[in-house]
């Protein structure tokens, strides 16, 4: 495949509008929420000068020097701009715990939380995506009825309590894994230490993958063109290759979105069981200290990364899936209008079906 077939598929698919569209709207997202984030200073208990300097010696000169530093004697929306231009310049501020900078001590953990998000997102998509397409096939039979049985299992139970058992079975009993810490280096040391907490925050949100696939199979196989291709004696094999999974595709992207924020929000507890020195212990640890700074930062950093996320989910449905580049939003239904047209209310063109 060339350059320009390639270029000229992405641009059918993502028309500069549409990109245009959700760009803005992440772009709005993100400004409400460090709207948000801002008013976590604004909202601690007290004086913010004395909230920011911390243990340290509230002295006038001290409250002096840190109000003048960070605008504290501005309008708030003044103070507000301040910080945001700062933020957007990577200047996070200096953290009240450490004395150092804020953006050093996020930046000296977020590759061990990266690598684990993306591990427990593997671990999910591994166990949930098959399980999830195997009880679709078996709908409403005993398989599909016990993996449900063990989706239900797997959601319920908190990923913190999950790693407590993997640590005394594979670590204490088996001797296979490290109980805890990260490891050596970036290679198969660090590897190893963080299966058991991949597993512990995977097992988590494979219940949510698993639910969303078998939901798509099972709707991608009532679907009309999967009983012309059975009537033309198409192989259950490439039925399943060539229409059912290429339709749950896009169910089973978004569903990957909403996952990785999950799975960003897990790191705390599955970060403090395994002793590993990631984003999650760090807010831990900040928000002991009333280290206001650093939980600014990392708050804005963790939304702007589920933000990016669903932007991306958002812009690859298109591409995997023609039918949703033209297919308009649903209108809601004009009252007193007939019944027929009160059932078309809401109704996704893209059923009618290929």
């Amino acid at each position: 495949m060339t350059a320009v077939p390639l270029r000229s598929r992405l641009r059918a698919a993502l028309p500069l509008g549409f990109v245009l569209r959700r760009v803005a709207g992440t772009a709005v997202l993100l400004f409400v929420l460090s709207v948000a984030v801002f008013a976590l200073l604004q909202a601690a208990p007290g004086d913010p000068a004395r909230t920011l300097l911390g243990p340290r010696s509230a002295t006038p000169e001290a409250l002096a020097a840190v109000r003048g530093r960070y605008h504290l004697d501005s309008p708030v929306a003044v103070q507000y701009w301040y910080w945001l231009s700062s933020a957007a310049h990577l200047d996070l501020g200096t953290s009240i715990r450490t004395g150092g900078s804020v953006g050093s001590a996020i930046g000296g953990r977020l590759a061990l939380t990266g690598e684990l998000v993306g591990l427990g997102l593997l671990v999910a998509l591994l166990l949930g995506v098959p399980l999830g397409v195997l009880a679709g096939l078996r709908n409403r039979r005993p398989a599909d009825r016990a993996v449900q049985s063990l989706g239900v299992v797997a959601l319920s139970t908190p990923a913190f309590a999950s790693g407590l058992v993997l640590i005394y079975v594979f670590s204490l009993m088996l001797g296979w894994f490290p109980a805890y810490g990260p490891g050596e280096g970036t290679g198969t040391d660090r590897l190893t230490h963080l299966v058991l907490p991949a597993v512990a925050l995977g097992l988590a949100v494979t219940a949510v993958l698993l639910k969303l696939t078998r939901t798509a199979v099972v709707r991608e196989l009532d679907r009309e063109h999967v009983t012309f291709a059975r009537a033309r004696g198409v192989r259950e094999q490439d039925i399943l290759v060539q229409y059912v999974l290429r339709g749950t595709l896009v169910p089973v992207l978004t569903g990957v979105g909403l996952v990785v924020a999950y799975l960003l929000a897990g790191t705390v507890m599955v970060e403090q069981v395994f002793a590993l020195p990631g984003l999650g212990s760090l807010l831990v640890d900040s928000v002991t200290f009333r280290d206001v700074p650093v939980v600014q930062a990392e708050a804005l950093l963790l939304a702007a990364l589920v933000c990016l996320v669903n932007l991306v989910t958002d812009l690859l449905g298109p591409v995997l899936d023609p039918r949703l580049r033209n297919a308009p939003a649903p209108t809601a239904p004009r009252p007193g209008a007939p019944a027929s047209l009160q059932g078309r209310a809401g109704h996704d063109p893209t059923e009618d079906g290929r």
